[in-house]
């Protein structure tokens, strides 16, 4: 177990190592949700995640013997970077262990900061199996990702941090994985300011948490977009530390994360990953709890492909009607694609993309069949255009 002074010495410790990342009010969140909002942008950290605080503590705290065995890790992608990054800092060895599904975003920076990267498994606990097995027959020390104290107690500077910088913070909103964030979160926090409520969160296919505290056997699984935080083994030290303080553990639906990265995006102007939004995800989901409080998220991690990042802000202005795919039966006649482009572009209309097919998919040999992509400005605009269109032709919203 570890205390406020574990965190506090961690501060210590890591400065000067890690950033002390900024916590930011954000406009755009805050009338999302009614809510008071604060952002720490872990984001900017020089991997891209918080996990640098914990990594570079536990790290620091190596023997000389320690360091030159070399020390070996097992992640999804932010802590492995992590280790990797304050390994190479200090001089020592460092092999990750990493799932064969890892984002390559994550494993070409991991491999960037001088580590032995070894892709094994199809899930963290058989990564994290091969991990332990390299650890025993190579002598290397195991740097856990969250179930460790001085991992934790690096994590729980965040809290530290925020509350320094905003004290009014009467809640406290962190993604949960393994767990040593929310564990040194709480500790931190509600030493610092008891009373203060401080809720976990986690991604609806990987409810470990949620499931341990009800007293139910784990059961996880499923493709996320979360996956820094797609773990099914909980660390038994976090575990007891956030079932004794932990005012509730949230579960999101897959689609509230897609939606708070593309919030983040557009209205904070702020690049996050899937576990990195899961917090502002939260408080759109379950805005009746946080309504009026001042509320302080991280923003943990900003390590998103650029595909994924471009794909979800896509579905999600197909979600919010500003990108409008239309299905229409069209006469096979000259200047009919004309109209339907006229049509478009007299209601301010954009329109991205075009499909017109005649010898395969009509009903008759006199029609064809076209589908357009049409950006709108917000909901109201895109029924403008689908109403100019209807008056001249049948149009299906795809």
């Amino acid at each position: 177990m570890f205390q406020l002074s574990d965190v506090e010495a961690a501060a210590g410790r890591i400065a000067g190592r890690v950033l002390r990342a900024p916590s930011v009010r954000s406009a755009a969140l805050s009338a999302a949700t009614g809510a008071d909002v604060i952002l720490k942008l872990e984001n900017l950290q020089a991997t891209g995640a918080f996990k640098e605080r914990g990594a570079a503590n536990r790290l620091a705290l190596l023997s000389p013997a320690e360091r030159e065995r070399g020390v070996v890790a097992m992640s999804a992608g932010n802590h492995a970077q992590a280790v990797a990054r304050h390994a190479s800092l200090l001089g020592i060895a460092a092999t990750i262990v990493m799932p064969k599904f890892t984002p390559s975003t994550k494993v070409t920076r991991t491999a960037g900061w001088g580590a032995t990267v070894v892709l094994h498994g199809e899930t963290l606990a058989e990564a994290a199996a091969h991990a332990q097995t390299l650890a025993e027959t190579q002598g290397l020390v195991f740097v856990h990702p969250y179930d460790d104290p001085a991992v934790m107690a690096g994590q729980g500077t965040v809290a530290l941090e925020m509350l320094a910088d905003f004290p009014e913070l009467d809640v406290l909103v962190i993604p949960v994985g393994g767990g040593g964030l929310l564990a040194g979160c709480l500790v931190a926090a509600t030493a610092i300011k008891p009373g203060i409520a401080v809720y976990g969160v986690e991604v609806e296919a990987y409810t470990a948490m949620a499931q341990r505290l009800a007293g139910r056997p784990v059961s996880v699984g499923g493709p996320t977009i979360a996956e820094g935080i797609a773990v099914r083994d909980i660390g038994e030290t976090a575990f007891e530390m956030v079932r004794r303080r932990v005012t509730e553990v949230l579960v999101l639906p897959e689609r509230a994360i897609e939606e708070a990265i593309g919030l983040l995006a557009e209205g904070a102007k702020v690049v996050a990953e899937g576990a990195g939004a899961a917090g502002v995800a939260a408080l759109l989901t379950y805005p009746e709890r946080f309504r009026g409080k001042h509320v302080g998220t991280t923003v943990s991690g900003g390590n998103i492909d650029a595909r994924i990042l471009s794909n979800v802000l896509l579905r999600n202005l197909l979600r919010d009607g500003r990108l409008l795919r239309l299905h229409m039966q069209i006469p096979d006649r000259p200047g009919v694609l004309a109209d339907i482009a006229t049509k478009i572009g007299d209601t301010g209309g954009n329109i991205i993309e075009v499909s017109h097919q005649r010898l395969f998919a009509a009903a008759s040999v006199q029609a064809a069949e076209l589908e357009v992509m049409v950006e709108a400005r917000d909901p109201a605009h895109a029924n403008t255009i689908v109403s100019a269109l209807e008056a001249s032709y049948v149009v299906r919203r795809v």
